[in-house]
Formats: C-alpha cells, structure tokens, sequence
C-alpha cells in the first residue's frame, strides 16, 4: 500500500480527555454522597441555574407557546422521520420460538428497558435534532419512561425550541440539567424517581466521560467523543461540496476531527486549499471551532487505489462518512467500518444530524469497529427462554451431566441425574464419571 498524508493531525480524540477523568471521579462521588441537593449546587455553580429541576407541562407549554408555528412544524415533520425509521428497525426484528430438539422449544424475546435516560446537548449550540433522536427513538422501542434533560439557555431554563422537541417527541419527565450532574442524576433516579437503565445522547468530553465511568451500573448507547467526519472522494467528487462537507462537521467543536480520504491529488490540494477560505466565511463561533478542528485534527490521505482507500478509511472507523465517488454500490458492499453512512454527494451528514431518519447519535474514536449508533435495538432487550418435555429430558439429561462431569461440575451434574431419576425410573444412563475431587 502506498498512502501519502497531505495533511496530518496535529492532536488525536484522546489527547483532551485526560483532563476529564479526574474532574468527572469527584464530582460523581460527591453527587452520590450529597444526592439531589449536590446536583443543584453543581447546577448553581456551573450553569448558573437556580430555578426547578423538574419542568411541568404547564412550564412546557408557557415556554413553547411563542415559537412560530414554521420551527414547530419543521420539528414535527424531523421528529416524525426519526420516528418512521425508528419504528420500522423495531419491525426488522421479532421473537420467534423454534423446537430445537424433539420435546425442546427455545425461544426470543424482545423487551423494552423500563426507564431510558436521554440527555440533549446546549452549549455552543441547542441541539434540537438530538432531542428528537434520542426520545423519539426510545418510545418507538416501546420504553414506558424516558427522561430527558437539557442544560439552561442563558439562565432561562431550557432552549425553548429543545423543549419542544421532547414534547413533540413523548417524553414522559424533562429536567433543566446539563452536564456531569445530569448524567448522574439520570443514573440515580434524583428528582424524577426512576433511575434510569440506559442512558443515551451526545455531549462534550464530561458527559461522555461521566457515562463510561457509570457503564456497567447503567447501560450506554455508545462510547462517545467528539464529532467525527471521514469523506472518500475520487476524481469524479466535486471539490466545493466536499470542502463545505469537511467544514460543516468540523463546526461542531474544537476537537472534532475531518478527514478526507482521496485516490486524487489534484482533488486533494483543491479541497486543502478550499476548506480555510469556507472557515473564514463562518460566523465568529463556527469559525472558531471549524478553525481549531480542521488545524489540530484534519488529515487528508491520498490513496493509490479504491481498495487502499477502502482499508484506511475502515481503520479510522468514523462516525459518518461520505462517500463521494463512482461506483456507490461498490462502496456500500466494501466499507464496514463505520457510525452512519453517506453514499454520493445528493445526501450529506447535514440531513442525517437534522432530519433524514436514520439516527445521528454515533460511535466515535473508533468504536465503529465494534458497535452501531443508536437505534431501537439499545433499548430493547433480547432475551432467550426455553421449554423442555419429560421426554426431551431423555437425551439433554445424560449429555449435561456426561459435560458436567469432564469439566469437573458434580453439582451441575446431580441436576441432570435428578431429572433422570425422577423421569425415568429405573432406567441405566450413561451418566460419566463422578467427579472425585
């Protein structure tokens, strides 16, 4: 393979996270010690917010009255896409039951979690979208309780068109929360009374933080870092759209890495020279993030063949990746590394963050490798049951316990020579030595 960088990184998605870990570790034991009291004083502290946690449907409603009925019917139509795709992952799987021996049914289950903790973004920018994909997407699972939570917008509680998307969307419990203190309050069941089984959305480095070190207490939709843009681009690729695509991911914040992947210099040195000039035409904050992103994190690859191309966009495993070249199909059999995908220039990661369907909540810093993004499927458990005949027991008896006993397990065993006994009185089995140690 010969692949030469254009451009490298200068920092990697781990080099800001350090810092986290500590800051993240004493605040969850502090909330764990000091319950809901420690989570407004962090609330008071950081977020400068003092007013109620728990937002009631007449705070919902008074705070969403005066949004004009334009935004309120571009939320509905996004929320109802989300919700369409959503509902029809959860008809793309079913239980089922199968007699897997004579006298042995097994079977599949498909269970819901009881209580789905939803956390929506606002700091450089109201997430809106990400309400909608979380919450919409949870009820489609069919979870009975979702609780969601949003930091304060400038000291007045809730974005109020953030709060229209988690009503519009069917959350059951919203509270005016952000941060580390809202992940953990979520986990603990603080405020709403319902600690939550999983809990899902994006958020900076804190909130992720705060959601691996809870893993395992609750469930996680994935380990998430910052937004991550990877685009494959051949001659064919039109060299502004790809350029505009590398810097409307790379706005999303300081740390948030583009790449772009290319079998063309020519392409590459036009897009390398497009992308500071479409940066410097941003508005103060995206340029500032745009800038610091596409500086410390952006790398361009240039590829001798589509194969090439192929392998090295796999092993960065992006969150979303486009694809801007000939031959989509090819590329859609090819490629299995990564969050969401974007096959020719006619779609971009914008409609996906937005509106399209399919959910922008994605794996990052490379666990698209081994997991998909948020979907109906995180929040539903798959369960296995099973059913056995007297007479199955026939055959299953004398196998568990001839298995148990190789591997030294009497105890195990005896269950099976019970059933034996039970069952079949009187009858010799094969029953393999007893364990004598």
């Amino acid at each position: 393979m010969a692949i030469t960088y254009l451009k490298r990184a200068a920092k990697t998605p781990d080099s800001e996270s350090g810092t986290a870990q500590q800051v993240v570790t004493d605040m969850l034991a502090t909330i764990r010690k000091g319950g809901e009291q420690a989570v407004r004083d962090y609330a008071a502290t950081l977020d400068k917010w003092t007013g109620d946690i728990l937002v009631t449907p007449e705070e919902v409603e008074r705070r969403t009255r005066d949004i004009p009925d334009a935004v309120k019917r571009d939320i509905e139509f996004a929320t109802d896409q989300i919700r369409r795709f959503a509902l029809a992952q959860r008809a793309s799987i079913s239980e089922f039951s199968t007699e897997v021996m004579p006298g042995l049914t097994a079977g599949q289950r498909l269970i819901p979690v009881n209580v789905a903790g939803c956390y929506v973004p606002t700091g450089r920018y109201a997430h809106i979208a990400s309400a909608y994909m979380s919450i919409a997407t949870a009820k489609a699972a069919g979870v009975p309780t979702v609780v969601a939570c949003s930091t304060p917008y400038r000291g007045e509680g809730i974005h109020p068109q953030v709060l229209y998307a988690m009503k519009v969307a069917g959350a059951d419990v919203i509270m005016t929360l952000g941060g580390v203190q809202a992940v953990a309050a979520m986990a603990f069941g603080l405020f709403s009374g319902k600690p939550a089984d999983i809990i899902v959305g994006p958020g900076n480095k804190f909130v992720a933080e705060a959601k691996r070190m809870l893993f395992g207490a609750v469930g996680i939709d994935v380990f998430a870092g910052p937004s991550e843009v990877a685009i494959i681009a051949d001659e064919s690729a039109d060299p502004h759209i790809v350029a505009s695509d590398l810097v409307g991911q790379a706005e999303h914040g300081h740390e948030s890495p583009a790449w772009l992947i290319t079998t063309s210099r020519a392409l590459a040195e036009d897009v390398m020279a497009r992308v500071p000039k479409l940066i410097a035409e941003l508005p103060p904050t995206a340029r500032d993030a745009a800038g610091a992103a596409w500086r410390d994190y952006g790398e361009v690859a240039l590829c001798d063949t589509r194969e090439e191309a192929a392998s090295v966009s796999d092993r960065y495993a992006s969150e979303h990746l486009e694809v801007h070249a000939r031959d989509l199909d090819w590329w859609l059999a090819t490629l299995t590394c990564y969050g969401s995908l974007f096959l020719g220039e006619e779609t971009t990661v914008a409609y996906g963050d937005k509106a399209s369907g399919p959910n922008h909540i994605l794996p990052t810093k490379g666990a698209a490798r081994y997991s998909g993004g948020l979907s109906v499927h995180k929040f539903i458990k798959t369960v296995t049951w099973q059913r056995m005949t007297r007479e199955g027991n026939r055959r299953m008896a004398q196998v568990t316990a001839r298995i148990s006993r190789l591997e030294g397990m009497e105890a195990h065993a005896r269950t099976a020579d019970d059933r034996m006994d039970k069952y079949f009185p009187g009858v010799a089995f094969d029953r393999g030595e007893p364990v004598k140690n």
